[in-house]
């Protein structure tokens, strides 16, 4: 019984040692350091499976269809996608640079996520990451699949066909 109550004294001990530490502003909360390498690979795998558990939705209609690919490219710069993404023949806002975790480049990635992932990024943003919600801010869904359809498509798209397809009056 004496071991158990040790035990218990030492949590409350640690306890209030983390607590402390993290509420005493002791931990760096600085964008400028990388998370160590245990930390960074554990946030992407709770990042993915809690992704995967929500991403369900499906397309109100066909993510191929031109006409949709050209109005998502137009909703992915009004919504100022290309400042931290980039897109064909924009360059990325300095102040990206300064995001932690960095922005992925989504012409590197969105091969491989499924439309309902992306949806749902889209829509729900990424919590501690500067990835915003856009179905929060008023965007509505049929001009958030737009913007997948323009993501399935982007890792092809040209810079004249991009610059073409965001042109003032389209």
């Amino acid at each position: 019984m004496r071991f158990l109550a040790f035990i218990g004294l030492l949590a409350i001990i640690a306890g209030i040692l983390i607590a402390g530490y993290f509420f005493g502003g002791f931990f760096d909360v600085a964008a400028t350091w990388e998370d160590p390498a245990p930390v960074a690979s554990a946030l992407v795998r709770v990042r993915t499976a809690a992704i995967a558990r929500r991403a369900h939705d499906k397309p109100p209609g066909a993510l191929d269809d031109p006409a949709t690919i050209t109005a998502g490219a137009r909703q992915y710069a009004k919504a100022g996608c290309g400042n931290c993404h980039g897109a064909p023949g924009v360059e990325w806002a300095k102040f990206s640079e300064g995001l932690n975790p960095a922005p992925p480049d989504l012409k590197e990635v969105v091969a491989e996520r499924d439309p309902a992932a992306l949806f749902w990024v889209v829509k729900n943003g990424i919590r501690m990451t500067g990835m915003p919600s856009f179905g929060k801010a008023g965007v509505a869904d049929a001009e958030l699949w737009q913007i997948v359809a323009f993501l399935k498509k982007l890792p092809g798209v040209s810079e004249t066909d991009f610059k073409t397809w965001t042109a003032a009056g389209q």
